[in-house]
């Protein structure tokens, strides 16, 4: 490689089979010793947890609400005391920088999201973003100053569509600044609530190259690890989600004076066609998964031949050629229903869909090592649901670290992660920047 292209460009990709590839040789780092505070960890989801939380004792840590702002208050406080000198940009991020050795590299930045879904849990994004400031503490107790300046970005409303990561990544458009968050404000009105400035969201923009890597740590959003008893599981993407409105057009007529073979029934065809799009999706080798998770019947009466059925359907994969093969699959098969049962049935894409973002794999190959070398089992797996790493993998090299989460609950109070488990994400977080960090002087000694 010409050593001048790679300092120009300073990408991890590029880091692969050059720097990372060493390291991952050597297996560790000066300070492969260094580990987490795993208790403080675990006080702080508790403590996190008491923000938000309504009459009913339910989560309610919804993005814009008062619990939210109390709950980022809180962490900026921490942040403060750990001396990140925090500010919130115009999207309504929470940003703590550390400076490294040399300023004039680009920072290696890290972290998640403090939101959460209506009657969610503790862990999801919290454990990130809890892990990342325990990540920032552990190196300001050991006195240890990385090469590059280190940077804990708090996202806001990640579960209201990565607002806050697809303002960072220059893709949030006037029209979504005005669109209702769950909140019930506008997007841009709670960003305002929150300290942003959404008539200036451009000042938040990062271009390619302003970021040397994006780290994010997460809980597993289903049972896999758990169930195959993995400890680790290293992100190799996030999938792309396509949607589409179905309708279904028969014919609306009397129950019982309409004999069956002459019915132009809607939601028999609809029926027939929730069946072949779970026969198409696996029918072919792979993880993707398709679904069928909404469905209006018109009229809606007893005694009526349902006339029309509108269906929402899912496709969800890392490769986008595979989820259109996949959807003209099922759109062969909904020719044939609507053949059979006399019905027509239509199609409409949903606009601004997530495309499938892929980690990097120098990133993949060092999280992995790293993991190896603390004495963890791992895993290459995608990501099934959407993260903050799917916007900032468009400007950034980008990966992700997940954990078990028991019994692959997510967005639901029975959400929970072990101490254990979070204190080995948190320590392959911190052992993994050590080392993309310590491959700078790797190749500059």
């Amino acid at each position: 490689m010409d050593r001048r292209i790679f300092i120009r460009n300073t990408t991890v990709t590029s880091l692969g089979m050059t720097m990372f590839g060493s390291l991952m040789a050597r297996g560790t780092t000066k300070n492969n010793s260094l580990r987490v505070n795993a208790k403080r960890i675990e006080q702080r989801i508790f403590e996190l947890a008491k923000f938000g939380v309504d009459e009913k004792g339910r989560g309610y840590r919804v993005a814009f609400t008062k619990g939210d702002i109390e709950g980022r208050a809180w962490f900026m406080e921490l942040m403060q005391k750990a001396g990140l000198n925090p500010t919130i940009d115009a999207a309504g991020n929470i940003i703590g920088k550390r400076k490294g050795k040399n300023n004039a590299l680009k920072p290696i930045c890290f972290g998640s999201h403090l939101d959460m879904v209506p009657d969610g849990g503790n862990y999801d994004g919290a454990v990130g973003s809890i892990a990342a400031l325990e990540v920032m503490e552990k190196l300001n107790e050991n006195n240890i100053t990385t090469e590059h300046p280190l940077e804990l970005i708090i996202f806001a409303n990640e579960e209201g569509g990565t607002i806050g990561s697809m303002a960072m990544a220059g893709h949030l458009t006037t029209e979504g600044l005005q669109q209702k968050s769950q909140s019930g404000l506008t997007q841009a009105e709670g960003i305002k609530a929150i300290g942003g400035n959404p008539e200036n969201i451009q000042s938040c923009i990062r271009k390619k190259g302003d970021i040397h890597a994006w780290l994010e740590l997460h809980i597993e959003q289903g049972g896999i690890l758990e169930r195959e008893k993995i400890q680790i599981g290293v992100v190799e993407g996030i999938v792309g989600i396509v949607h589409w409105e179905v309708t279904v057009e028969g014919f609306a007529n009397h129950a019982g004076a309409t004999p069956m073979n002459m019915r132009q029934d809607a939601l028999l065809a609809a029926s027939k066609f929730v069946i072949a799009v779970n026969e198409e999706i696996k029918s072919v080798k792979g993880t993707q998964v398709g679904t069928v998770g909404k469905l209006a019947v018109q009229p809606g009466a007893y005694n009526v031949i349902p006339g029309k059925v509108i269906l929402g359907l899912e496709i969800r994969d890392l490769d986008a050629a595979k989820i259109e093969m996949l959807f003209k699959k099922i759109e062969h098969r909904a020719t044939a229903i609507a053949t059979v049962t006399k019905t027509k049935i239509s199609f409409n894409r949903q606009p601004n869909a997530p495309i499938p973002a892929l980690t990097d794999k120098g990133l993949q190959q060092t999280i992995n090592s790293t993991a190896k070398a603390l004495g963890f089992t791992t895993k290459l797996m995608q990501s099934g649901a959407g993260h903050d790493t799917q916007e900032m993998a468009k400007i950034a090299p980008s990966a992700m670290i997940f954990i078990p989460s028991i019994g692959g609950i997510s967005h639901s109070p029975k959400e929970f992660s072990t101490l254990t488990d979070m204190e080995n994400g948190a320590n392959v977080l911190l052992q993994t920047i050590l080392r993309i960090d310590e491959a700078y002087n790797f190749q500059h000694n």
